[in-house]
């Protein structure tokens, strides 16, 4: 009887034994995945139609030392200069220039309008539109304020970009949309990175430089 109950003992001994081991192996497990939360690449979902994931926290801030061009169009409406940053690439279609580098972007787009564009306009026509076209907008917000062009209605929202030719890769976005307005001629500056970057001081530069000629 001696026997049989030393041997039960050992039994139940290994038995909590092996449940202590498993429950602290799964917690150095836990603590592992813990550690790796600051990964960049952070699943919201896949974009419209299946694809990557969108990364929420790329790089993406443009340099202190940047330096700023001023821009005026050769064609079309050609009444303004704004300030972009020298260097970026450069693309043009129709009355719409954009300038862009890694993930940063400076869209100027012209457009003859009889109206000014107000808070409301933007909210009931633009923004519409833009939810056809922008994946997974969010946050619309529509205020006015004040640049050295005047006072401008400002647009800012978040969204997905499109994905990356190469990588494949959706980077969420923000986006500041001004809408500048003199004489029949509006003035559409979009300036957008992903959401983390810290490009206020960069937007406010361009956004302020816009000046009417």
């Amino acid at each position: 009887m001696t026997h049989v109950r030393k041997s039960a003992a050992v039994g139940v001994g290994l038995v909590l034994a092996v449940a202590v081991t498993a429950g602290c192996s799964g917690a150095a497990s836990h603590s592992g995945s813990s550690s790796g939360s600051s990964s960049t690449t952070h699943t919201s979902g896949s974009t419209p139609g299946g694809g990557a994931p969108t990364e929420t926290n790329p790089p993406g801030d443009i340099p202190d030392n940047q330096a700023y061009v001023a821009f005026q169009p050769s064609s079309g409406f050609t009444g303004f200069t704004v300030k972009v940053p020298e260097g970026w690439a450069r693309t043009a279609k129709g009355t719409t220039t954009v300038f862009a580098d890694k993930l940063n972007r400076v869209q100027i787009s012209t457009v003859s309008t009889a109206a000014a564009p107000t808070a409301g306009s933007v909210t009931n026509t633009v923004v519409p539109q833009l939810r056809s076209q922008v994946p997974k907008i969010a946050n619309p917000k529509v205020t006015t304020v004040k640049r050295k062009a005047g006072t401008v209605v400002l647009l800012t929202y978040q969204g997905d970009s499109a994905p990356d030719p190469v990588t494949g890769k959706v980077v969420r976005d923000a986006f500041e949309r001004y809408a500048f307005y003199r004489q029949g001629h509006e003035v559409d500056l979009t300036l957008s990175g992903p959401v983390n970057a810290d490009n206020v001081d960069p937007w406010r530069t361009v956004s302020n430089s816009f000046t009417w000629r």
